[in-house]
Parts: structure tokens; sequence; C-alpha cells
């Protein structure tokens, strides 16, 4: 293929948000309570991430803006549909199912670190929520976990079905 006919349809900011968020993702969810330190600053890096993400879903380029790949749920389902058949429609950018799973993605890591954040700052006493949430008692700090497991499992299972979708 010719360099010339190539489009460039991920900007640097959304290639740096992603290929940064797959690993500190993966060392989050494998470090867990074994290595603390990296499994905190790897959270707080995907939280970041994260935040600089929703921010440019409204302020960058025309493909890293919301308002360009996400769809009605109706939309999503009739692409599904018809990739099913093979006769789904091509898109420069996220298709309707990939823009579905995006935000799926997104909402998930979100509440993955938010309760990260908690949890650490229930059980260690540390962390920018240690103040707030300090004397909420063990079955609180252990719902928060058992939250945090959740949507960590949850998420690593939209990254699958994310890496099976683009494969397909």
């Amino acid at each position: 293929m010719n360099r010339q006919n190539l489009i460039k349809v991920w900007d640097p900011v959304v290639r740096l948000f992603h290929w940064t968020l797959a690993p500190a993702f993966f060392l989050a969810y494998f470090t867990e309570e074994d290595m603390l330190t990296s499994h905190v600053w790897a959270g707080y890096v995907v939280l970041g991430l994260i935040i600089i993400r929703l921010f440019w879903g409204f302020a960058g380029k025309n493909t890293a803006r919301f308002s360009n790949f996400v769809f009605k749920p109706r939309v999503v389902l009739n692409y599904l549909k018809d990739t099913l058949k093979l006769k789904a429609p091509r898109y420069v950018g996220h298709n309707p199912a990939g823009g579905a799973m995006i935000i799926l993605l997104l909402i998930s890591l979100l509440v993955t670190s938010l309760t990260g954040v908690a949890v650490y700052g229930t059980e260690e006493s540390a962390g920018p929520l240690a103040g707030w949430l300090a004397g909420v008692g063990e079955y609180r700090s252990e719902q928060l976990e058992e939250l945090h497991e959740f949507f960590a499992n949850f998420t690593l299972l939209l990254v699958i079905i994310h890496v099976a979708g683009v494969v397909a």
C-alpha cells in the first residue's frame, strides 16, 4: 500500500492514552496486594489517563470526540446484526459497536479506579480519600473491595471482547 493513501485516524493523544493505559491496567490487575505500591501507582496512572481521555472526548480532534463515535443503542444493535450478516458498513474510526465498547471500558475503568482509591483509603488509611473514609467500618470496606474486584474483572472481560472485536 502506498503511504500516501494511508489515513491517520488516531491522534497522538489517543495513541498515547491507549498504549499507556493497556500496560498500566495489566500492571494494576496482576500486582494486586502482593505489590501494593506498584498496584496503587498503576491505578493512579489509569485514573489520570481516564480523566485526560474524558476531557479529550470533548476537546480533542474529530475522531477522538465522543460525538464522533457514540451512537444510539438501536444503531449499535443494527450494526451488530449487520456484522453477523457480513454486511456492516466500514467506518473511519470507531464503528458503533467499537464506540459502545469504548464507553463501557471508560465507565468500568473509572469505577474500578475510584473504588480502588476508596479501598486504599479504608484499608490502608492512605491516598486522597483516606480522611473522608476513615472509620467507615470493615463491612463497608469489604463492600468497596468486592466492587473494586468485580469491576477490575469486568474490565478484563471487556478488554478480551474488545481485542476479539478488533481481530474480527
